[in-house]
């Protein structure tokens, strides 16, 4: 599936949505919601400062290992929910699941993002991301974040190693600050998949969508 840009043919690879492939670069803003107003979370905009996403934590949701991400209109996009039980008290790592909802309501897996036990400690430990979707291409069907989110310094890289998005510091803002920061999508890439990867990494080192 592609689509052409400047004379250029841009590849899309949706995993949630084709609805969130742009055919160029995109600048998103991520901005955390204090605690106290919504239970927390964070609200995403593009450059023009619209609303594009939001996610819901365990403070809106009432349930701890659980996020919502939802688009500009409030309407779920990705159900994300870590992996309980003793399997995971015996496991290396721990297992988050990215799921959409199909027309008759049934849950649909999308991705699978890998947290090493270690990895809120050791900055160099790897989180992996596998594609779950029969409908997702076969040649690049697992990712990485390379870097450390916690320094707003990291990027997620397909299989090649190429970065598809990079999580960055807002230069527009004077007072250096975790809460709001940028995140640069490449062209083609689903941005809805993007930002539900930082929910659960915004989760994982105690951000705003943890209780």
């Amino acid at each position: 599936m592609g689509s052409k840009a400047s004379g250029r043919t841009i590849k899309i690879m949706p995993i949630v949505s084709k609805l969130h492939c742009s055919v160029s670069e995109e600048v998103l803003v991520v901005r955390h919601r204090p605690h106290v107003v919504n239970g927390g979370g964070f609200v995403v905009t593009d450059s023009a400062q619209n609303p594009v996403f939001s996610a819901d934590g365990c403070g809106v949701l009432g349930n701890k290992d659980e996020i919502i991400l939802r688009d500009s209109y409030g309407s779920p996009l990705l159900l994300i929910r870590r992996k309980g039980g003793i399997v995971e008290v015996l496991s290396m790592t721990r297992k988050w699941k990215g799921y959409t909802t199909e027309f008759e309501g049934s849950q649909k897996l999308v991705f699978t993002l890998k947290e090493p036990n270690s990895s809120c400690f050791l900055k160099n430990i790897p989180v992996k991301i596998s594609i779950e979707s029969s409908h997702y291409g076969s040649d690049h069907r697992s990712f990485a974040v390379a870097g450390y989110f916690p320094d707003r310094v990291c990027s997620i890289v397909d299989s090649l190693g190429n970065a598809i998005a990079q999580v960055g510091g807002c230069k527009e803002i004077e007072m250096e600050s975790k809460d709001i920061y940028n995140v640069t999508v490449k062209p083609g890439i689903d941005q809805a998949f993007v930002i539900g990867v930082i929910a659960i990494l915004d989760y994982i080192y105690g951000g705003s969508t943890r209780c």
